[in-house]
């Protein structure tokens, strides 16, 4: 088996998780590949593509997500979809393909849930995340609300976005006050805000009375690893799950892509234990 490369580019990078999960899942798969971290400011990206092509492939954070696109020989539907690429498989021709990972990640973070999606689903937070789960929400049928703390701003072509991929998408914008001061009953709520991220843990872009509405409740911060918002759902008596399952399943989604690897579910679910454990022990667990 030839040795294969593989890395993560981003910057700053800081205290990524991907080498870890990354080289357990090389370990899972029996594959002695490597995986390096490489720190790319956003200036030097042009001159890194040769480099770049050498590789196997590459995952892709910030800031690098979007400049990467002009570089890409191809790019799936949903990367399209999205317009945002985070992870890329290359060819021996140095052509290299594009994918957005993030979404599966989300999606098989959510699949224990088995949601109803004929029933509402509220989104926090109108970026990029929120971007994306309102759409992949929309596209399965739910009924989408879009929470933010302004109306007017992001959302409103978030809103018009699923409207243009979806014709007959059924979605609304409202301010976190308005949502608060509602009674729709939603089968899940994900937060795509920061709110309650370290170093700033403690608060929850909603509250308990809120929560006790929903059934499902994702948050896809997972430093810390046990959030607000996920300590108030429960204690609301809902079905939760944290960001760390979709980075690991965002990265196995990847293994997939790059080797054709396959995991056991039980293999998968010990490596999101290990990584909250770790991101825990690295940052004092919920300070």
């Amino acid at each position: 088996m030839s040795n294969r490369t593989f890395a993560v580019i981003g910057y700053p990078l800081g205290h990524t998780m991907s080498p870890p999960i990354h080289k357990r899942l090389f370990e899972l798969a029996d594959k002695p590949f490597s995986y390096e971290t490489l720190e790319i400011h956003p200036t030097l990206l042009d001159e890194m593509i040769p480099r770049l092509q050498k590789l196997d492939g590459f995952n892709i954070t910030i800031p690098h997500k979007l400049a990467i696109l002009p570089y890409l020989s191809h790019i799936t539907p949903a990367a399209q979809r999205y317009g945002a690429v985070n992870c890329v498989s290359c060819d021996e021709q140095g052509n290299m393909t594009g994918y957005n990972t993030d979404v599966d990640g989300f999606l098989r973070s959510i699949e224990p849930f088995c949601c109803d999606f004929t029933k509402p689903v509220c989104i926090a937070g109108a970026g990029g995340a929120g971007r994306m789960f309102a759409i992949e929400a929309a596209r399965k049928g739910a009924p989408v609300t879009i929470a933010v703390r302004s109306p007017q701003g992001s959302a409103a072509a978030v809103k018009e976005d699923i409207l243009r991929q979806c014709p007959n998408a059924r979605v609304e914008v409202q301010s976190f006050q308005e949502l608060e001061a509602g009674d729709v009953p939603y089968e899940l709520l994900a937060n795509a805000t920061p709110v309650g991220m370290y170093p700033k843990a403690g608060s929850s872009p909603v509250s308990a009375r809120l929560l006790r509405r929903c059934r499902c409740v994702f948050d896809a911060v997972y430093n810390p690893t046990r959030t607000r918002l996920l300590e108030l759902a429960e204690e609301s008596g809902c079905q939760t799950a944290g960001g760390m399952s979709m980075l690991v399943w965002q990265a196995v989604t990847a293994h997939e892509i790059w080797d054709h690897s396959s995991y056991r579910q039980q293999d998968i679910l010990q490596l999101i234990d290990d990584m909250i454990a770790q991101v825990d022990q690295q940052f004092g667990g919920t300070k």
